[in-house]
């Protein structure tokens, strides 16, 4: 079963990268508690700050544009990300729900 979703951001990043742009791929890749989204939870990240799609909600997305931003320019093409109610930046970035989410980073080309 395709979903329509993933392959709406997937042709977005292809146009991205068509024009140049550096594109990421967030995937959430496991949740423990209170979730906004499920396991295979995609969003795509430009160097420009751009993206579409969607891992977690509010502040949380914000917090993952900045790690990819942060990606970009360290010049590495994968991090796993993680936030939880331990995590000091869980509360910094609003994830004070009582959950756990995991996020990879991936550039793609």
């Amino acid at each position: 079963m395709k979903n329509s979703f993933d392959e709406k951001i997937l042709e977005e990043a292809s146009d991205w990268l068509a024009t140049k742009r550096n594109v990421i791929l967030a995937t959430v890749i496991q949740t423990w508690g209170s979730s906004p989204r499920p396991v295979g939870s995609r969003m795509i990240i430009n160097d420009k700050g751009d993206f579409s799609g969607s891992v977690t909600g509010g502040c949380v997305e914000a917090a993952v544009v900045r790690e990819c931003l942060s990606l970009f320019k360290e010049n590495k093409n994968f991090k796993k990300i993680e936030f939880n109610v331990s995590n000091e930046s869980a509360w910094e970035v609003g994830l004070a729900c009582g959950g756990e989410i995991e996020i990879f980073l991936e550039q793609i080309s």
